[in-house]
């Protein structure tokens, strides 16, 4: 679920393998394999990728298909992140 949902997020907003690779800090051989499912992110490189993308971790790693905690809703209801 990692894998096709970073490669989605990445299409989507038009970002090269390299552009994602220099940013998570790791070659882009690393960064095809977190795509291709080879292998997965750091903890960190993970928190760094939904801070770009705007969504949750939680949605990167199939938890939930709701990319991003609703804002409206007052605190006490929302779902944890």
């Amino acid at each position: 679920m990692l894998a096709e949902r970073i490669k989605l997020l990445r299409k989507e907003r038009r970002y090269y393998q390299r552009e994602l690779a220099e940013h998570l800090g790791v070659s882009v051989r690393t960064y095809q394999f977190y795509e291709s499912g080879h292998n997965e992110p750091s903890i960190k490189s993970l928190i760094a990728l939904a801070d770009l993308y705007g969504v949750t971790t939680d949605y990167l790693v199939g938890r939930t298909d709701e990319r991003s905690c609703p804002p409206s809703r007052p605190q006490a209801e929302r779902p944890p992140c």
